[in-house]
């Protein structure tokens, strides 16, 4: 796909998105919402068995692994604490991503993919979280978006046989900034089996996440659960801005439950967030969820 290509699709794909047949559901009757962590926000433990534990200890329904973990063991902790594991986030699509020019580079990529993909139907999760590439002074938007495009086709097959979803997470790479975008990116696959991983506080940067939520509607597969504060960011600088405790920033966290509501989200919100380094970090983690669950 060239450039002018690229440009006329994603120009019909917004003047279309207004009229996607994905139509909110609606919402009665209590939230059926599940609390999950990240592994990356497990601070307490040194062994995957340690995890899991302080994980159920905090009072969290599940776990999201990272992928290229120890599957044994991981089984393991999963059986022993029953608690399930719904989601893996690929390890190494940061460095292998699919958009680099190097196609040798792009096929490490494809592998972890596929490794992700096996990780997730072993531990009976349905969601691999995947960063699709990134847009840098030596790869164009348009790369990135042919390129990943390309690579992630080459497993959809295996996501089928697998009944595994791949869940594209909008994160600062510079690509995919806009819901409109995001959307047309995942419509493009015409594929149940991807769909859109989404960060509530990796949007505070350029946009509001309600409306997000309001536009990608049933192709939200999953959401992360990120404060971020505008403030901090300002004076501290744009990283800073994620060093604030959660329901402490600038998420209207109201506004994020009515809108996953409005379009009928009942499944995990996983937290990816500083804080967990204790036991009692865990927990006060899980607690900030459940008042979310309650706004």
């Amino acid at each position: 796909m060239n450039r002018r290509e690229f440009t006329r699709n994603t120009l019909m794909a917004s003047a279309v998105i207004s009229s996607s047949p994905l139509k909110g559901l609606g919402f009665s009757g209590q939230r059926s919402l599940k609390k999950g962590i990240m592994w990356g926000s497990i601070g307490v433990g040194t062994t995957i068995m340690d995890k899991f534990q302080a994980v159920k200890t905090a009072g969290f329904d599940g776990v999201e692994v990272m992928s290229h973990l120890n599957r044994d063991e991981v089984l393991k902790a999963k059986d022993a604490t029953g608690l399930p594991v719904f989601s893996v986030c690929g390890a190494m699509h940061w460095k292998y991503p699919l958009s680099d020019p190097d196609s040798s580079v792009r096929d490490q990529g494809v592998e972890a993919l596929k490794l992700s993909l096996d990780d997730a139907a072993a531990y009976g999760a349905d969601t691999v979280l995947l960063v699709p590439g990134r847009v840098s002074e030596t790869v164009s938007y348009d790369e990135c978006w042919t390129r990943s495009v390309d690579e992630i086709k080459k497993v959809l097959q295996k996501a089928v046989d697998l009944k595994v979803r791949i869940g594209i997470e909008n994160v600062w790479n510079n690509f995919l900034i806009s819901p409109i975008e995001m959307a047309s990116y995942v419509d493009q696959f015409k594929t149940h089996y991807v769909g859109s991983y989404f960060d509530i506080g990796n949007v505070l940067v350029y946009g509001w996440p309600e409306q997000w939520i309001k536009i990608l509607n049933k192709r939200i597969v999953k959401t992360h659960v990120k404060e971020y504060s505008r403030k901090i960011a300002g004076t501290k600088g744009k990283d800073a801005g994620f060093d604030v405790r959660l329901t402490e920033g600038d998420v209207n966290w109201t506004a994020v439950m009515k809108a996953l509501d409005d379009i009928g989200y009942n499944g995990w919100t996983t937290i990816e967030q500083p804080g967990g380094d204790t036991p009692e970090g865990l927990k006060d983690l899980c607690t900030r969820l459940e008042k979310i669950h309650a706004s």
